[in-house]
């Protein structure tokens, strides 16, 4: 499956963005998605992730309760809505594809497939 970020931008600490990532060639449904983000000199961490049908999303800590993620399969799209934006948030955001288990849904390593990253950047 090929994965499309977009809709990332500069924002002010406070505002809201919403990223989307398109995915093709592949069947959607099958995978589950996630998103990572990677900020200068750091790894590439865990930002959330979704089950194949859309029903149990899974955050991690540091953008629990101001990031919502959803999919819509008929679309084959994945949605990051982030909402109460910081400057640590500013990162490059990108979308993956996991063939993989539930249990590793949050690991790097599951996601086969990447998109190709969308900066977000926020101000103080």
């Amino acid at each position: 499956v090929q994965l499309q970020a977009s809709g990332g931008g500069s924002v002010q600490a406070g505002g809201s963005l919403r990223l989307s990532c398109a995915g093709s060639g592949g069947t959607f449904r099958n995978y589950y998605m996630g998103w990572f983000r990677q900020a200068p000199g750091k790894e590439r961490e865990f930002v959330a992730a979704i089950t194949r049908g859309g029903s149990s999303p899974y955050y991690g800590d540091s953008v629990k309760g101001r990031f919502t993620i959803s999919r819509d399969n008929a679309k084959n799209m994945v949605y990051l809505q982030m909402n109460s934006l910081s400057p640590e948030d500013t990162a490059v955001y990108y979308c993956a594809a996991s063939t993989g288990i539930l249990s590793t849904i949050r690991s790097l390593s599951a996601y086969n497939y990447w998109g190709q990253g969308t900066q977000v950047t926020v101000s103080s």
